[in-house]
């Protein structure tokens, strides 16, 4: 993998090891080294993105969970899927009543362990399975019975689909939580799901705004906006995250996730390209190194328990047997052969032969006529220059002359250039960034997240500075 490799590419390597047809479901995450979490983007390099120390760890996972997952296509997708759930729910990000949570329980344990066998099984057979993270005895012997009498007769593939489709009923399902502060100071968290923006207090959901009902997301340094219309009335939510580079992942969340499930296809999705000189390269796309750089890649996406059995051993015929533990890809990039000097060339200095002068005879006539024609050569040699210094200054001073008409001329139409794009420019932004006007091509614009990163990150400081001075400055005239 080269120091350009993008981070497609990588997604694409695993998706492609494991013939995964269905790939947008999924992406590949990783933590920098402040704890914060990103996906990582496909069209940057990955090697740009990464800002740990090498080896680099990353995460095969779910990251757009399908809305009916009844209608996946792939064996594979399901399983993957069945996978991403059973390590939410071992993490708590799965909030379930305690019905709901004894029969996932008991679903996993159908397609772990197969049907019930009494001579196989003792009366603590589900101990070691860790499923929740706060696991009662009285959950305990509710998985049980209904592992030996609900679930008898049932495949694994068919546990795990069940498990699946009980999963996606719930308020949770799809839920990767964020942590932030409401307007009033108490803790909320955020989530992006098939259906909309979810946010909730402790384990109740007090928000669901529809993916049709939100116009706009944007942030602003640690303060993120949902902008949305709910009961025909704007409905605008405001949250506080605890860093900027939180609420700058929260809101890249958002829009991914907006735009993934409201799109038909990720083809339709439109992208922006923009210089890097007022964005940061906020640029989604969702199809779907440093030359030694080795990627270390963790396949499995189940927490593995501490008695663990093969998920698949028991399920032939599928080729999702197959799915390896958690191990490293080493991925290493060819390195040119940095051995072997330059050659370097000693030459012996090359000496001109010494010219031999005849000895002139000592007669005065031939002295003579020799510093005559030295004093003829000397009068031409000065003729010469002279002419010379007066033609090259009259040149010289036409050469500076066309060169300062040149050089005010270029400035004169760098002048002309900058005042016709300000003409166009400036009230195109303040026709984007201060106006109501609702025209569509407008309306285009400013849903992108380039114009949403200007907006707030460049253009709202520099409106308020501006007012700032203006304001200090009136007041100290009205003082005086």
């Amino acid at each position: 993998m080269m120091r350009d490799t993008k981070g497609q590419y990588l997604l694409d390597h695993v998706c492609n090891h494991y013939n995964l047809l269905e790939k947008d479901y999924f992406g590949i995450r990783y933590v920098d080294p402040e704890k914060q979490r990103h996906w990582l983007e496909p069209n940057k390099p990955v090697v740009r993105q990464m800002k740990s120390q090498q080896p680099y760890t990353m995460c095969f996972r779910v990251k757009f969970y399908p809305h009916e997952p009844m209608k996946i296509k792939e064996e594979l997708t399901r399983y993957l899927l069945y996978l991403q759930l059973k390590r939410d729910i071992y993490h708590g990000r799965l909030l379930c009543p305690f019905a709901d949570a004894a029969y996932l329980g008991a679903c996993i344990i159908q397609a772990e362990l197969g049907e019930y066998d009494p001579e196989e099984h003792p009366s603590d057979y589900i101990r070691d399975f860790r499923l929740f993270p706060k696991q009662s005895l009285k959950l305990e012997r509710k998985i049980m019975d209904i592992h030996k009498t609900e679930l008898r007769g049932q495949c694994a593939a068919l546990a795990e689909l069940n498990m699946v489709q009980r999963a996606q009923s719930l308020e949770t399902y799809g839920v990767d939580p964020h942590p932030c502060k409401d307007f009033t100071g108490s803790t909320a968290f955020l989530g992006f799901t098939a259906t909309g923006f979810v946010v909730f207090q402790g384990n109740k959901r007090i928000h669901l705004l529809k993916w049709v009902d939100v116009s706009k997301l944007k942030f602003e340094g640690k303060t993120f906006y949902v902008i949305g219309i709910q009961k025909e009335k704007k409905l605008v939510l405001t949250f506080h995250t605890s860093t900027p580079a939180a609420c700058k992942h929260l809101w890249k969340c958002g829009v991914e996730n907006q735009a993934f499930y409201k799109c038909a296809k990720s083809s339709q999705i439109k992208t922006v390209s923009s210089s890097n000189i007022f964005f940061k390269g906020s640029r989604f796309r969702y199809r779907d190194w440093n030359s030694s750089a080795v990627v270390q890649i963790e396949w499995s996406l189940v927490h593995p328990p501490p008695l663990s059995v093969q998920p698949c051993s028991h399920r032939t015929g599928h080729y999702c047997d197959h799915i390896p533990p958690p191990c490293a890809s080493l991925l290493p990039t060819p390195v040119e052969d940095a051995h072997g000097g330059v050659d370097l060339l000693f030459l012996p200095p090359v000496q001109s032969p010494a010219r031999l002068l005849r000895e002139l005879h000592a007669d005065p006539d031939i002295q003579a006529q020799l510093e005559a024609e030295r004093e003829r050569d000397r009068a031409y040699e000065r003729t010469r220059l002279a002419a010379r210094r007066s033609v090259g200054g009259v040149l010289s001073l036409l050469s500076s002359n066309e060169r300062v008409r040149s050089c005010m001329w270029s400035v004169v139409r760098l002048v002309a250039v900058v005042m016709g794009v300000l003409l166009v420019t400036v009230p195109t932004l303040l026709l984007l960034l201060e106006s109501d006007l609702d025209v569509s091509f407008l309306h285009e614009i400013r849903q992108t997240p380039e114009f949403e990163q200007f907006h707030y990150e460049y253009y709202c400081p520099l409106r308020r500075w501006v007012l700032c001075r203006f304001s200090s400055a009136m007041e100290s005239l009205w003082s005086d």
